[in-house]
């Protein structure tokens, strides 16, 4: 019996390694062109912006006067909506990811509660800003304040945080749920003892991506009437008479860095464009470190961590 001859089959591995290797080129060049095109435009936010941050500027008020002018507000306001929103969307979204992975039953409810999540983390923010207009501002009552802008980017960033920790905790291996019930372990404690602790990892991370698209979010807090010019900071959440703690600042007015960015930008000629970069790049660097951040704790808890 004769060995059939491939007189075809060099051309076609020729064709396969020809196309292989244009499509390497094709993704080498898009990826260079891609990080080419934002590593410049972030060194020209660097350049027009790292020489105005000194302390003046980060503990100033906004004024008429650009070299007076600073931001002391909006990083402030900045922070105290990002802790509301870590508040109330973490525990909700954790919560809300482990019933669903866990104990809720494979129902028609339960499928559509997912797929409505899942749609709902593409929604573009301004939506939620409209929503948190009518619900948090003219049903509740709230007005346009610090606790209205932190509930809605809390509602942003849930089904985010729902979609990636349901992710982190499927991704266990079964065989460890089953040891945990093999040892006479509840519902309840092989999830908080042995699930959670080794999804740990994966959900630090998801709470960090969401977190960092909060922060730069600028649609949904415009649209609940967020303040563009603001010379006053929120009341201070201690105080020296007893409780010793206020809520006063939950409902203050406020303003963020990306709305003081635009403000900035906006007013005629180029007095204040070196004020505008360099709260882009305070707002960069706090994105930054949050990353930076969620990168350590994962590695720790990979670390201390093993299977």
């Amino acid at each position: 019996m004769s060995t059939p001859s491939l007189p075809h089959s060099t051309p076609s591995i020729a064709r396969r390694k020809f196309a292989e290797a244009l499509f390497k080129i094709v993704g080498l060049g898009s990826l260079t062109v891609a990080v080419g095109t934002l590593a410049l435009l972030f060194g020209a936010l660097l350049y027009q912006g790292v020489g105005q941050i000194d302390w003046q500027f980060l503990m100033s008020y906004p004024s008429r006067h650009a070299a007076q002018a600073g931001i002391l507000p909006a990083w402030v306001g900045s922070t105290l909506i990002m802790l509301v929103t870590a508040v109330v969307g973490i525990p909700l979204g954790v919560a809300a990811a482990i019933y669903l992975e866990e104990y809720a039953r494979k129902t028609w409810m339960t499928e559509l509660i997912e797929v409505t999540v899942t749609n709902l983390a593409g929604v573009p923010s301004i939506i939620y800003g409209l929503l948190a207009l009518g619900l948090f501002v003219y049903i509740l009552g709230l007005g346009e304040s610090i606790l209205v802008a932190g509930l809605t980017l809390a509602l942003l960033i849930l089904p985010v945080v729902i979609v990636t920790t349901r992710e982190a905790i499927r991704a266990i291996p079964v065989e460890i749920r089953e040891a945990a019930y093999g040892l006479g372990a509840t519902k309840w404690q092989t999830v908080s003892h042995h699930v959670l602790p080794y999804s740990a990892a994966g959900i630090l991370t998801g709470i960090i991506l969401a977190l960092s698209r909060a922060i730069g979010e600028t649609a949904p807090i415009v649209t609940i009437g967020a303040l563009t010019f603001i010379a006053f900071l929120p009341p201070a959440p201690f105080t020296t008479q007893p409780p010793y703690i206020s809520f006063d600042w939950l409902l203050s007015p406020f303003t963020i860095m990306p709305i003081q960015m635009f403000g900035w930008v906006s007013r005629p000629g180029e007095d204040f464009a070196g004020n505008a970069a360099a709260a882009g790049v305070l707002l960069v660097g706090m994105t930054l470190t949050m990353n930076g951040l969620a990168i350590y704790l994962r590695y720790r808890m990979r670390k201390q961590v093993s299977w």
